[in-house]
């Protein structure tokens, strides 16, 4: 009888379990329509302005698939659904709550890392320190960038670099893997195919219900319960001191202060304006031939806090000035913080170094929590333009003009390529605006100067990251709209030299050519193009400018 009694409340209580885990509504589909509706009408009325990167037209579509699939779906599918719709923004203040828990989710005890090899466990839970160290080779035999990519809707990013700081631990939710069609069904033990000292080998891993990892700034935090991947003999820079804001130190062989600033907070005990006052001091008063002000982890806070870290900069000689004043940037350098690099960018003599950023250089931050009305999650939506920069400087991102990056083994063995670089550079002549560079050469008339100059900086990996197609494109238009066609199509012909399996840079130079009433070159150019991209919005431009210019 106790058997008996024993087995049915095993049988009771997996089912209560399932039911949790596997989403079964604690809403109707009527009242998740009802908060659907009610987040549509609240963008719509309060918050229209973020139609920027979709249209009214294209979100509202999505809010409409949304609503008919609901009775059909399961409760963690729906939560997904009104995250995508959040993410389509494309801002990273824009996003859904979903930490709030209101529907359960869960997670791998596992933290990753995508470095310039591959996507690495950096931390887990001891249960699975075995796996700290191993390379991501796939999950349930979906490879990892198919995985990451499959997941990039949810995320609300501005650009990769976000995925890569905030967005790479997505693939760890079942909920989510399976809302996006990564496992056909909804499975809490997922297995993982990786790769440690040179060995492929498979785990299952299991999920747990939904709790705050341990971490810094993203990076494990070592303890009881939980392992990581550095080696913890030594503590780079970088990671010095984690229970502070901010803190420098002075490296007397490099006559080089360090400065990490990892939050636009003020620290207990000492406030942004007095530390940066000490700091000055310091630099005034001692060899100091360079300062490094490190803010990759800084993911922002209040940047009314910025002012007395600018001006200090821009009134001290001694340090402002090229190759002297370096800024190390990266993925999570993010709002505030973004704030902080763009004036950085625009007042001081900085030269950066590291990752582009994990924010658009102008940006909504400030984002208000929308309650909806029945399963009482928050939507929070962004309400704040920042524009630091004129609308025609925008970019996906603030590029460092010394590109770094890390590898996994770097890592490991606690190296700074950033750090390095930022130490090494000792070039005062080093061009940190190269359109303004060539700029000062067009007008000036050198223009085999221009020509042989932009070669040379488009082949430099110092300026990977900068977009010389896109900045010659528009340089070509402004030079089109003031009337000097021959200059135009001179920038353009150059593009379509550099950028040859770009259709877009054909479309640009044939529009130039019809400008002049060569419509033969016109035609060939735009037919290269819709060559190019027949079913993509290039060639769709490309043809609707050849009707145009054959009914003249």
């Amino acid at each position: 009888m106790k058997r008996t009694l024993k087995t049915i409340v095993f049988f009771f209580v997996l089912i209560i379990f399932k039911g949790n885990t596997y989403g079964q509504t604690t809403l109707t589909a009527e009242q998740w329509q009802q908060d659907l509706n009610f987040l549509k009408a609240t963008v719509h009325k309060d918050y229209p302005f973020l139609f920027k990167k979709i249209s009214a037209e294209e979100w509202d579509e999505k809010v409409k698939e949304l609503h008919e699939a609901i009775p059909e779906m399961q409760e963690h599918e729906i939560l997904v659904g009104f995250a995508k719709l959040a993410a389509s923004f494309e801002y990273g203040h824009t996003s859904l709550g979903l930490r709030q828990n209101q529907v359960p989710l869960h997670r791998l005890p596992i933290v990753l890392y995508q470095f310039d090899d591959g996507v690495y466990i950096t931390g887990a839970d001891k249960n699975n320190k075995k796996l700290v160290g191993a390379r991501l080779v796939s999950m349930e035999g979906m490879p990892i960038e198919e995985v990451l990519q499959s997941v990039r809707a949810v995320i609300p990013a501005e650009n990769d670099q976000f995925v890569k700081a905030y967005g790479v631990n997505y693939p760890t939710i079942p909920e989510i893997l399976h809302a996006q069609g990564v496992t056909e069904e909804l499975k809490l033990e997922l297995r993982l195919q990786l790769e440690k000292d040179g060995k492929v080998f498979e785990e299952i891993v299991s999920a747990l219900p939904w709790e705050e990892i341990p971490r810094q700034y993203g990076m494990v935090v070592p303890g009881k319960k939980w392992v990581g991947a550095r080696d913890l003999s030594e503590t780079p820079l970088y990671l010095k001191h984690l229970d502070k804001i901010y803190y420098y130190e002075y490296l007397p062989d490099q006559k080089t202060v360090y400065v990490r600033h990892s939050q636009i907070q003020d620290q207990e005990g000492e406030d942004i304006p007095t530390f940066y006052a000490r700091l000055f001091e310091f630099i005034e008063s001692n060899e100091v031939e360079k300062l490094i002000l490190d803010v990759r982890l800084n993911g922002g806070g209040n940047n009314y806090k910025n002012k007395p870290v600018i001006t200090g900069i821009i009134a001290n000689e001694k340090i402002n000035q090229p190759g002297k004043f370096m800024v190390i940037i990266g993925r999570r350098t993010f709002s505030a913080c973004m704030n902080l690099v763009n004036e950085l960018h625009t007042y001081t003599n900085a030269i950066f170094v590291g990752e582009p950023t994990g924010e658009n250089i102008n940006f909504y931050g400030d984002n208000r929590p929308v309650e909806l009305p029945n399963s009482k999650i928050n939507a929070f939506l962004s309400f704040a333009w920042w524009q630091d920069k004129p609308q025609w400087e925008n970019r996906q991102w603030l590029a460092p003009q010394i590109p770094t990056g890390m590898t996994f083994e770097q890592y490991r063995t606690n190296q700074d390529p950033a750090l390095e670089a930022a130490l090494a550079f000792s070039d005062p002549d080093f061009i940190t605006d190269p359109m303004a560079h060539l700029t000062r050469l067009y007008t000036a008339g050198k223009f085999e100067e221009v020509q042989s100059e932009a070669q040379r900086m488009v082949q430099e990996p110092a300026y990977k990251f900068f977009d010389f197609e896109g900045e010659f494109n528009r340089a070509g238009y402004q030079l089109l709209e003031s009337g000097d066609l021959e200059g135009a199509i001179g920038v353009f012909g150059m593009n379509a030299e550099f950028f040859p399996d770009s259709a877009n840079v054909w479309d640009s130079l044939a529009e130039a050519y019809w400008r002049t009433g060569d419509k033969v070159k016109a035609e060939e150019y735009y037919q290269k193009a819709i060559g190019m991209d027949p079913e993509g919005g290039v060639g769709a431009n490309a043809r609707e400018m050849l009707k145009k210019m054959k009914a003249e």
